[in-house]
């Protein structure tokens, strides 16, 4: 997994309550089980039409927002169905971070084990990054994990909590089977031992 400590990015603003994850990467594009290829449906029905043409009105649609790293958008992101695919769509495109006010618990939980941050902010705080973001001249931010701060554009910063387990997670780059190999000295004397004294297993 790829690690993540600072990211500075463009941040598109996406003031919308509840997106859920049919909406992040609809239910037909969930027929692979690779983590490749997924970003170009990510927000399908919102970003093409039927036909397939681009809807110009949509965020990721517009620059400078075709490049974003970040996004910040409404509340109770990534609600509905548990879908990894969701997470993955993201992550494929390009967004290495999402800010909301509140996440779904299971999206929250994949997004961490997927390389990518979530930042519960307050409303005031969310509303002024959307307010950064939605200025097509500089809607960047910089995200420092290790201070656990937002840089905005005019230099203020927002600081947010995270707990520290899944911090040491993101820094070190390690998912479920990055965490297991960690301790494949300790499974190995195990199973050497075991081998030794049960040799029926």
């Amino acid at each position: 997994m790829q690690k993540f400590d600072r990211l500075t990015g463009v941040a598109a603003p996406m003031n919308i309550i509840n997106i859920d994850t049919d909406m992040i990467i609809p239910k037909q594009f969930l027929k692979t089980i690779k983590r490749s290829g997924l970003g170009a449906n990510l927000f399908d029905e919102m970003r093409f039409t039927k036909d397939g043409a681009e809807i110009p009105d949509f965020v990721l649609n517009r620059e400078p927002y075709r490049k974003t790293e970040i996004i910040v958008a409404g509340d109770n992101f990534g609600c509905g169905s548990s879908r990894e695919h969701a997470p993955w769509a993201l992550l494929d495109f390009g967004v290495r971070c999402v800010i909301s006010t509140s996440f779904a618990d299971i999206f929250y939980n994949n997004c961490f084990k997927n390389g990518i941050l979530p930042i519960a902010v307050s409303a005031d705080d969310r509303d002024a990054l959307l307010a950064d973001a939605q200025d097509t001249e500089n809607p960047e931010l910089s995200i420092d994990l290790e201070t656990q701060t937002i840089r905005r554009p005019n230099g203020g910063e927002i600081s947010f909590e995270i707990d520290p387990f899944r911090k040491k997670c993101l820094l070190e780059g390690l998912d479920d089977i990055g965490l297991t190999l960690e301790k494949s000295v300790s499974i190995d004397s195990f199973e050497s031992a075991r081998g030794a004294d049960q040799p029926w297993l």
